[in-house]
């Protein structure tokens, strides 16, 4: 394979990510897709460069076993779109510091969380689920944005210019 070889296009992306992820669902028993599309228009519209919108298709593709670490590593991907996707791919062992410094140290990575975190969170995903499962996620999520320094769902923190 040489340095010139063909990359997926975003499109090829989506189709991978909705094909890998196609026999899912969400606590709610919606299909997963509906959340990385979610996710992918999050960033998207949080000005998301088309790398992060590869790595939002993507963010859960390895956690949730839907494609293989190997294939990562081997995808037609630029490097930052992997490093995205390992970046906010939880551990066994992680706790919530380890993870979210992962994050923060990956260029890219914190807008990829935050729409997915601010997905996650949506009141109307919420409101389906029975309430101790949406308690101990509303703190989970809370919990995540505050070591990420996302103040308020869908607010970007603060720059420090």
């Amino acid at each position: 394979m040489t340095a010139s070889h063909a990359r997926l296009t975003l499109a090829e992306v989506e189709a991978l990510a909705r094909e890998a992820h196609a026999a899912q669902r969400d606590k709610a028993g919606r299909p997963y897709v509906e959340h990385l599309a979610a996710v992918a228009e999050g960033v998207r519209s949080r000005g998301g460069s088309d790398e992060q919108i590869a790595a939002a298709w993507l963010h859960d593709a390895v956690e949730d076993d839907a494609l293989s670490a190997e294939w990562l590593a081997g995808a037609a991907l630029p490097q930052a779109v992997k490093d995205m996707v390992l970046a906010v791919t939880k551990r066994a062992g992680d706790g919530p510091e380890a993870y979210t410094r992962r994050i923060l140290a990956t260029p890219g990575a914190l807008l990829v969380k935050e729409a997915d975190l601010a997905h996650n969170a949506d009141p109307a995903r919420l409101a389906v689920l029975q309430p101790a499962t949406r308690t101990r996620l509303t703190a989970k999520y809370a919990r995540v944005r505050e070591l990420l320094g996302l103040t308020a769902p869908n607010t970007p923190p603060e720059r420090q210019d």
